[in-house]
């Protein structure tokens, strides 16, 4: 009995301890497979991450590059704009105030001595009273003798090319208009200041085609610069825009072939 009963501890034992080995072998199964599983899913999260990132950075890339396209080419056309709308006004300028610099003899300029002034009679003209209508107004001629010293020669001076134009018997045309009295008075005030012995500077022909002197010249070094000189400036403008542009451009592209060989 006694030798039975131990061999049955014996074989509980033996049991228990096996039974104890599964379980622990189990438990250790199941942990490692938990250790495994968190380790892929904590990996897979990380990635996910990463990925969720670098998936942003790829976007602001694309809508910095969208952005960045569209403002370069958008600068491109005001460049172009400005370049043609400069080109247009030196056509403009070339048909209108280059060729009357051109055309104009009046090229000299020399000091000039008043001689005679005098209002000699009253010349007609015309002015605007609505749509299809004209009538008829009278301004004072006035006429005005000068010595030009450089070549010693009397002539008759006219205010400039426009006043040459349009009579060149007298010095000033006023804009004709229905009071008389108002352009009269406007020729009055011009003779005073061109009192005898009063010197002016003017402006002759130095080839002799022309016998009147001018006392200004509507298209002179000055007009011309000043005309010129913004239509220049935006041709500067557009070409330095494009220019830029296009170097910005060139210089974005040399730095990704130095990144791409760095990598």
């Amino acid at each position: 009995m006694q030798h039975r009963s131990f061999h049955q501890s014996f074989r509980t034992t033996s049991s228990v301890r096996r039974g104890g080995r599964e379980t622990s072998g189990k438990r250790l199964f199941v942990t490692g497979a938990k250790s495994v599983g968190w380790a892929a899913s904590g990996g897979g999260a990380t990635r996910s991450i990463y990925q969720k990132f670098r998936d942003v950075d790829l976007l602001d890339k694309k809508k910095t590059m969208t952005a960045m396209k569209a403002g370069e080419d958008r600068a491109i056309l005001l460049g172009l704009g400005m370049v043609i709308a400069s080109a247009m006004m030196y056509f403009v300028l070339g048909i209108t105030v280059l060729r009357s610099y051109a055309d104009s003899v009046w090229t000299e300029g020399s000091v000039c001595i008043v001689l005679n002034s005098t209002i000699t009679a009253d010349m007609n003209c015309s002015y605007s009273c609505g749509s299809d209508c004209w009538r008829g107004s009278k301004y004072p001629c006035l006429q005005v003798y000068v010595s030009v010293n450089t070549t010693g020669r009397v002539s008759r001076l006219s205010h400039n090319e426009e006043s040459w134009d349009a009579n060149f018997e007298c010095f000033y045309v006023p804009k004709c208009q229905k009071d008389t009295n108002a352009m009269h008075h406007i020729i009055v005030n011009i003779s005073e200041r061109l009192k005898p012995h009063h010197q002016v500077l003017c402006y002759y022909d130095p080839s002799d085609q022309q016998e009147s002197v001018l006392l200004t010249r509507q298209y002179g070094h000055s007009p011309v610069f000043h005309s010129l000189f913004w239509p220049s400036c935006m041709l500067t403008g557009g070409t330095a825009i494009i220019f830029m542009v296009k170097l910005t451009q060139y210089l974005s592209i040399m730095c990704e072939q130095v990144i791409k060989i760095e990598r």
